[in-house]
C-alpha cells in the first residue's frame, strides 16, 4: 500500500501506516501526527476517525482481526465437514499471516489476545478467530461422537491452534527461508493435517 492517501480510504491508510510505525519502532512511538505525515494528509486529518492513539490501536486490532475471520470463514464454508474446516481454518490462519507479517507482529508481539481455553466457558473478551476455532473443534468432537474429558478437550485445542500459530509465527521470521514455497506447501497436507 502507498503512504500517501486516496481519497475515501483514509481510515484504512491511517491504519495501515499505524501498523507500520509499530512494527518498525515500537508503539510508544505511535502518534495520530505520525500516521498523518506517513499518509501526506493534515495533521487534523485523523481525528475525523479516531479521538486518539488508543483508538487507532483498536482500529487496527479490530480490522486485522475482521480480515482474518473472513479468510476463516471462507475455510469454513468451503470444508466438507468440521475435520477439514479445522485443517483449512489452520491453512487460512498461516497463509494470511504469510501475506502478512506486519499484522502477525502487531498483534502477538503485544500480546492483548484473549482465549479461554475452558471448552464449556463463553466469555465476551475471548479472541474472535479462537472463538471460530473452539466452535469448530467442538462440532468436530459431536460429528464424530468422540468423548473427551475437559483437560483433554483443552490440550487438543491448545495443540491445534499451536500448529498453526507456530507455522505462521516460523512463516513471518525474516530469516527463515526454505525451499519450498509456503503457498504451495498449504495446498497439500504436508504442513497441516
Amino acid at each position: 500500500m502507498s503512504d500517501t492517501y486516496h481519497h475515501g480510504n483514509l481510515r484504512e491508510a491511517l491504519i495501515e501506516a499505524g501498523i507500520r510505525i509499530i512494527n518498525e519502532s515500537g508503539e510508544n512511538a505511535l502518534s495520530l501526527r505520525k500516521v498523518a505525515a506517513a499518509c501526506e494528509v493534515s495533521h487534523a486529518a485523523p481525528y475525523a476517525h479516531f479521538k486518539d492513539k488508543n483508538e487507532l490501536i483498536e482500529a487496527i486490532k479490530m480490522s486485522v482481526t475482521e480480515q482474518l475471520m473472513c479468510e476463516l470463514e471462507d475455510a469454513i464454508k468451503s470444508a466438507a465437514n468440521s475435520e477439514s474446516a479445522i485443517v483449512g481454518m489452520g491453512k487460512k490462519y498461516v497463509s494470511f499471516f504469510l501475506k502478512n507479517p506486519d499484522y502477525f507482529k502487531f498483534l502477538f508481539r503485544r500480546q492483548n489476545i484473549t482465549a479461554h481455553l475452558k471448552t464449556d466457558e463463553k466469555t465476551d473478551d475471548d479472541y474472535p478467530p479462537f472463538v471460530l476455532l473452539k466452535k469448530t473443534y467442538l462440532k468436530y468432537l459431536k460429528e464424530n461422537r468422540i468423548e473427551k474429558n475437559k483437560k483433554e478437550q483443552e490440550v487438543e485445542l491448545l495443540k491445534i491452534w499451536a500448529s498453526a500459530h507456530g507455522l505462521a509465527a516460523i512463516a513471518c521470521m525474516s530469516g527463515v527461508i526454505p525451499s519450498f514455497d509456503w503457498d504451495e506447501m498449504l495446498e497439500g497436507d504436508d504442513l497441516l493435517r
